[in-house]
């Protein structure tokens, strides 16, 4: 997976790609239900100013949590083939439990704005990302730079692998390989 969309590694602001660095911030999202229209306006001319000052950052809105639609596919696939009631009463409560979760979460969007840096050397990098950080801050969003096992959850999410991201390896199979020091001494 890592080959195919270009990812290299983790670097100490962000992920590195074959197109560059890319800096991830997790912004807060803002009811606008509630606001007036006034105030959606502000927010709307807040975002146009961000991006007037880092025009190259790019917005991204995904899920902050898992999809459940291949779990529910599978409960009602088993439940048309369970015969036992009691069976069939427990995949039920099961369905009914999921889909509870996911109306709850339902509205739990997260917001992300991405930096991509080319050919900077860590010193710019350092000073690219607190200088970006401060931009988005400074138009009234709550924001951060994301830490290795944020921009790892949210990939694990994205690419709808696991609700546990942080916990994946740095590189693809990594978990698999093992390096038997006397092999790598004779080599």
């Amino acid at each position: 997976m890592q080959d195919l969309i270009g990812i290299k590694t983790f670097t100490k602001y962000g992920l590195a790609t074959n197109k560059g660095e890319l800096l991830f911030y997790l912004v807060a999202p803002t009811n606008i239900s509630v606001l007036s229209h006034v105030n959606i306006e502000i927010k709307i001319r807040h975002l146009m100013m961000v991006l007037s000052a880092v025009p190259d950052i790019e917005i991204t809105c995904t899920d902050s949590s898992e999809c459940f639609d291949d779990n529910k596919s599978y409960l009602q696939e088993r439940l048309s083939e369970e015969h036992n009631p009691k069976v069939r009463k427990i995949i039920k409560k099961d369905i009914d439990f999921l889909d509870h979760i996911q109306m709850e979460m339902a509205t739990a969007r997260q917001f992300l704005f991405i930096a991509r840096l080319k050919n900077t050397k860590n010193k710019q990098t350092f000073d690219t990302a607190n200088r970006i950080e401060k931009v988005i801050s400074e138009q009234g969003f709550e924001t951060h730079r994301m830490n290795k096992n944020e921009i790892k959850r949210f990939l694990a999410l994205y690419f709808e692998a696991s609700m546990n991201g942080e916990q994946m390896p740095d590189t693809d199979g990594e978990q698999f390989f093992e390096v038997d020091t006397d092999e790598e001494n004779e080599g």
